[in-house]
């Protein structure tokens, strides 16, 4: 299996209009699995989403990069979608979804 496809995306930007997101649409509502990486800032989420995203890369899967809006080095996000899987900055500014707006259980 060959070396699968990289896109970059910012899915919200500052505009003359304010801030714009897309952020809604960065994963379809029946995804596999949303996993919300936490953690002050420097304690490597960008850096741990990046790896697994290569890795995914490495294995033959197309991944999305979604690039910080404010800080183009770091990543809110990575998506893989032929498996419906998303990593998510969930620390503030950034909107985790919660379990009521799915309809999932908690895990425990």
């Amino acid at each position: 299996m060959g070396k699968g496809r990289l896109t970059k995306v910012f899915p919200g930007g500052n505009t003359a209009y304010g801030f714009y997101s897309f952020y809604d649409h960065i994963i379809e509502p029946d995804a596999t699995r949303i996993f919300v990486i936490k953690g002050g800032p420097g304690v490597g989420k960008s850096t741990f989403m990046r790896k697994i995203g290569e890795a995914m890369l490495d294995r033959g899967y197309d991944v999305e990069f979604h690039c910080c809006s404010s800080d183009n080095g770091s990543l809110d996000g990575v998506v893989i979608p032929a498996i419906r899987i998303a990593l998510l900055d969930g620390t503030a500014p950034h909107r985790a979804v919660s379990t009521k707006e799915t309809g999932d259980k908690p895990s425990r």
